[in-house]
């Protein structure tokens, strides 16, 4: 079975940085791909998504704050996290739609494959 493979992320003070990975297999380079997080009680939430042209989408809790990137090259996902706070504190998962195009990219059922998560923690 595909996975993705992540890295990155751990413990930060408020308003540390942190950047987390992603290593995908060089077919899923042109594939529409996504940061998704869970923290405890709560459910999986769409945090930032790229398409196959870079253009990228942000949920308004993290816009200005994160940055969704990929390097093709090293068939890699970034997210790079900038000024945390503790509220961003959450597993955090990559996932691959499998396709060039969805209509919902923070619709987890849009995304076929995942990576094995990574934990962040934010503390005051």
């Amino acid at each position: 079975q595909v996975r993705l493979v992540q890295s990155g992320g751990g413990s930060v003070q408020a308003g540390g940085s942190l950047r987390l990975s992603c290593l995908m297999p060089q077919y899923y380079s042109n594939h529409y791909m996504g940061w998704f997080r869970q923290a405890p009680g709560k459910e999986r939430e769409g945090v930032a998504s790229i398409d196959t042209y870079n253009n990228t989408n942000y949920a308004d809790s993290i816009k200005g704050r994160f940055s969704i990137s990929k390097d093709n090259a090293k068939n890699t996902l970034f997210l790079l996290m900038d000024s945390l706070k503790i509220e961003d504190t959450a597993m955090y998962y990559c996932a691959a739609a499998g396709r060039q195009w969805i209509n919902y990219p923070f619709r987890d059922s849009e995304y076929n494959t995942w990576g094995q998560g990574t934990q962040v923690t934010v503390s005051s």
